[in-house]
């Protein structure tokens, strides 16, 4: 395809011309839906989506990811009494509908440049006895001075029942307005919702793990996403293998980095990063 380039500004389109920007599956959900969540969102720094997904949905993560749960975390942050199961895409299918669920698409459409991309996916089950995490923000390692837009977002999945005492994630409402001001231990508030719902959270919101004083562990999975233009937190180029690629949705394809933020963020030797998909691809 030959477009005519006179100035940057023509640079900052699509210029695409086998594989067009698609549509989110966002654009499924009602308007008045999404206009509400955001409204939620913008006004706390985190909302609540209850019911997503059905029991036997969870049935399936829960038994899928359990033969994966044999690490522990490495320091405070990652939790010495948690494991963590890392490169998800690439170990089982069944936390795609956590990835790339229309409802959580519809947020991120209305808060990031088209093209924005998965960050993190992973599976975080919070041992009894483990103590309650840091506080921190999600974007916090881009070193931009707040206050700022958040330059993430993050959805947190309840697989089993997140309660007071088993280790719900802690949040501070309102937190993601904030410049410069520290958080207090005593502003956490735990985030409690039944199996399936999930906490969306922009990256600015100060929150953390809570600690689990029950007798049973909390299994919940993440997944994190951030502008186009940013570094993701997972290098899913070189940890999810082309065959995945291939296997997963066209949401999920794109946000792992087969996609690009014009004029040419994400292109590979000069060519849309999806060419690599095709049958007679060769290895670079």
């Amino acid at each position: 395809m030959s477009t005519e380039v006179s100035s940057l500004t023509d640079l900052g389109g699509d210029l695409a011309g086998t594989y067009r920007r698609t549509a989110s599956s966002g654009e499924s959900v009602d308007a008045a839906v999404s206009a509400a969540d955001l409204a939620a969102l913008q006004r706390d720094g985190y909302v609540i989506l209850p019911d997503l997904l059905t029991p036997h949905e969870l049935d399936e993560i829960r038994e899928a990811v359990a033969p994966l749960l044999d690490r522990r975390g490495r320091n405070l942050f990652e939790g010495q009494t948690t494991q963590r199961v890392y490169s998800v895409l690439n170990k089982t299918r069944s936390c795609d509908r956590i990835a790339d669920h229309p409802r959580v698409l519809a947020l991120l459409d209305r808060l990031f440049l088209p093209n924005y991309l998965l960050s993190m996916l992973q599976v975080i089950n919070i041992l009894p006895g483990e103590q309650a995490q840091m506080l921190h923000t999600d974007d916090g390692f881009y070193p931009l001075p707040r206050p700022r837009a958040a330059l993430g977002a993050a959805t947190i999945w309840a697989i089993d029942d997140f309660t007071a005492d088993n280790g719900a994630t802690d949040i501070i409402p309102g937190s993601h307005r904030w410049g410069h001001r520290m958080p207090e231990e005593s502003e956490r508030e735990p985030v409690v919702m039944r199996a399936g719902s999930c906490v969306f959270f922009v990256g600015t919101l100060w929150h953390g793990g809570g600690a689990n004083r029950a007798q049973h562990p909390r299994l919940a999975v993440t997944a994190q996403y951030c502008e186009p233009w940013l570094r993701p937190q997972e290098a899913f180029t070189l940890s999810t293998t082309r065959d995945t690629v291939r296997a997963v949705s066209e949401d999920i394809r794109r946000m792992l980095g087969y996609s690009i933020h014009p004029p040419f963020i994400g292109q590979v030797d000069g060519m849309h990063p999806k060419r690599l998909l095709e049958p007679d691809a060769q290895p670079l």
